[in-house]
């Protein structure tokens, strides 16, 4: 496939798409910019208040689900022009082989500066995969994205200091980095949904071998819009909705009783299973870790659980079920879940 620049002829046709895309841009990032105060506008509406069980989570369904509807959308967007340029098989030969492992210190290095929970992450996973960049590679990215924060970073500093910080941004890179190595050495591309890989297959058909002229890379993206947005949005949906009803019902009291520093072992393991349901990002579960660490909880159990609530959530797993299937949904779960218990003995371990 060549490309090519904006032409003269392609001026009466690529004029309307730029003049439609400057107003979708400004409209995007308007909406972005205040999706606080159209959450806090619902919950007003509703008579609800900040504080209470109910305020909490419907302002966090309105909050979060058109935030990660946004975020699909004008991901995806750009991932089908990108798309045109770069073909998933080039993709995958510049990121396989010799290269993967570079890949995945990239990818998670990435995912420490992207500020997203596991959800909004979730549509720049799938980006990259329509994108063809390799599995494992994007998997380095969903792990790290809501796993290594710069919240949880700052409130470790805070608190332990920068050994402590730096203890839990290593741990957590590698838990991200081995993590999609492994998921890579799996091979698991069959378990992607047969839509996934029929995007995976190859790029835009229909232009295959002509000249694309910018108002097809436009359409390609809005295309890509609507077979990926148009089959995600209900689980986007159903996913937060049930990650909201869970917001605001953290049983704060019973977590500290089993996570105490003279637990016996089992007890690490049990947070995480406990944190799983649950849905939050970094800056809404950091209240509760302080709250547990007040109680006398052993830090490595916290960090766990935290981990467990921000990486592996239900709702996230609910979203990629979508995309993905069964097996590697569980091949992902497994092996993040064994990096986070990891984490979590290590600190137990070392601060004792």
């Amino acid at each position: 496939m060549t490309t090519s620049p904006i032409a003269k002829g392609d001026a009466p046709g690529v004029i309307p798409w730029l003049i439609g895309l400057a107003v979708a841009g400004a409209l995007w990032f308007a909406i972005y910019g205040h999706l606080t105060e159209f959450a806090d506008a619902v919950i007003a509406a509703l008579g609800l208040a900040h504080g209470t069980a109910i305020g909490e989570a419907v302002h966090f369904f309105f909050y979060d689900t058109p935030k990660v509807l946004l975020l699909l959308t004008g991901i995806v967007f750009l991932m089908g022009i990108i798309q045109t340029f770069f073909s998933p098989e080039r993709t995958r030969a510049l990121l396989s082989g010799k290269r993967v492992g570079v890949g995945n210190v990239l990818a998670a290095s990435l995912g420490i500066v992207t500020p997203f929970c596991s959800c909004s992450a979730v549509p720049l996973f799938i980006g990259f995969l329509s994108a063809g960049v390799p599995l494992g590679v994007t998997f380095s990215f969903l792990i790290s994205a809501p796993m290594v924060n710069e919240v949880a970073l700052v409130l470790l500093f805070g608190m332990f200091g920068w050994k402590v910080a730096a203890l839990y941004l290593g741990l957590g890179l590698a838990v991200a980095i081995v993590a999609g190595l492994v998921i890579g050495r799996l091979a698991m591309e069959r378990y992607l949904e047969d839509w996934v890989q029929g995007i995976l297959a190859g790029t835009a058909p229909e232009f295959a071998g002509e000249r694309l002229t910018w108002v097809d890379r436009f359409r390609a993206g809005w295309r890509h819009v609507r077979e990926i947005v148009g089959k995600v949005w209900p689980y986007i949906i159903a996913g937060i909705a049930i990650g909201a009803a869970i917001h605001g019902y953290v049983p704060e009291d019973f977590m500290a009783s089993i996570m105490g520093r003279d637990a016996p072992w089992w007890s690490l393991p049990l947070a995480v299973l406990i944190g799983v349901p649950m849905y939050t990002n970094a800056a809404g579960i950091i209240p509760v870790v302080e709250a547990l660490i007040g109680k006398g909880a052993a830090l490595g159990t916290v960090l766990a659980f935290m981990m467990s609530v921000i990486a592996l959530s239900l709702p996230e797993m609910i979203i990629l079920r979508k995309v993905l299937k069964v097996p590697l949904i569980a091949a992902f779960a497994g092996v993040v879940a064994c990096g986070i218990l990891l984490v979590g003995y290590v600190f137990n371990l070392v601060l004792g």
